[in-house]
């Protein structure tokens, strides 16, 4: 940033707060302006972007005191305008000179060419310019050594990593270490969490430049499948064989929970194959509250029969010969 940026902005309208704006004021006033016109929320839109950059600009500037001070002093002796013009007229003389042109009126000085020269400073056969001089007004010393505003504030870049928990550590939750470009990151994966979510880790990614905030660091965590067990939400799932006669007759039966242990269960008499039943508070034990564990009975069909198992369908299927299960099947499919 050039001197003559100095006088072209006002950073003060950048921001939209008053020139006697406190630094809580300011800092707030940052916040919000940089969340709306931050370029992830404004995904292809170049005025938002500039924006945003004009708003960082600003707030380098106005958040350090030393250079709010200087910004504030070449402001007051500009008037708090734009360029101005060269010539012993003034500010609103013609010609094409610029900042120099207007400390040559402020101290006396003046040459045929409308530039005004200072021994050892801007304009002289050493060398120097604009910084030379303000490095002289604010304390600066010699050639090289004067006003050299901070850089622009730039936001760090986020990064992507991922993790791959096994299914009863994501069901339970589990601290990961992570190793993002050199450094470690360490965080906790919240019980419950699904296979393929991201989680974001706001200011673990890379840093900023030049006071910027870090960027994020967004983990996509992978879950490994269990033989038993799925995730819904905070509900575990698990499928229960039933044999024919438990399902018609109705039976107690034991299923196993993630925990190790088991819970008995009550088949009610004419269960059909499908049917969800739940075990309350048997689920993922997350902060909200506790999930349940909802079990799908399966009615299991022997493959083999021997004579007096075969003995014993066969008569079943005589005594119900008479009952269609698929009546109410071809009724709908006439509708």
């Amino acid at each position: 940033m050039t001197g003559q940026d100095w006088l072209e902005k006002d950073f003060y309208a950048a921001l939209g707060v008053p020139k006697d704006a406190d630094q809580t004021a300011i800092k707030k006033a940052y916040r919000k302006l940089a969340r709306q016109h931050h370029p992830d929320h404004n995904a292809g839109d170049d005025k938002a972007e500039t924006r945003f950059k004009e708003i960082g600009e600003a707030y380098a500037v106005l958040s350090d005191p030393e250079q709010r001070g200087q910004y504030d002093a070449i402001r007051a002796m500009a008037g708090g305008g734009p360029r101005f013009a060269a010539g012993r007229g003034g500010p609103s003389a013609g010609g094409a000179g610029g900042f120099e042109d207007l400390f040559g009126g402020m101290f006396g000085g003046g040459a045929p060419s409308g530039r005004t020269s200072y021994p050892g400073g801007a304009g002289s056969a050493g060398g120097g310019g604009f910084e030379d001089i303000l490095g002289g007004l604010f304390g600066g010393g010699g050639r090289g050594a004067g006003f050299r505003p901070n850089p622009r504030a730039s936001r760090g870049a986020d990064i992507n990593a991922t993790t791959t928990l096994a299914f009863r550590s994501a069901v339970e939750g589990s601290t990961v270490s992570l190793d993002v470009e050199g450094r470690k990151v360490t965080t906790r994966i919240p019980a419950g969490v699904r296979d393929g979510q991201k989680i974001r880790l706001r200011g673990k990614g890379r840093p900023g430049s030049a006071g910027g905030e870090a960027g994020d660091l967004n983990i996509t965590v992978r879950v490994q499948p269990h033989p038993v067990f799925t995730l819904d939400g905070k509900d575990l799932r698990i499928t229960a064989p039933v044999t024919f006669d438990e399902a018609a007759l109705g039976a107690q039966i034991e299923v196993p929970t993630l925990d190790g242990q088991r819970v008995r269960l009550k088949v009610p008499a004419g269960t059909p194959s499908g049917r969800v039943m739940r075990v309350k508070g048997r689920g993922v034990q997350a902060t909200s509250g506790a999930g349940d564990l909802l079990v799908s009975v399966q009615v299991v069909v022997p493959q083999k029969l021997d004579g007096k198992a075969r003995k014993a369908v066969e008569a079943f299927a005589a005594a119900t010969r008479d009952a269609d299960v698929r009546a109410d099947l071809i009724a709908r499919a006439q509708e």
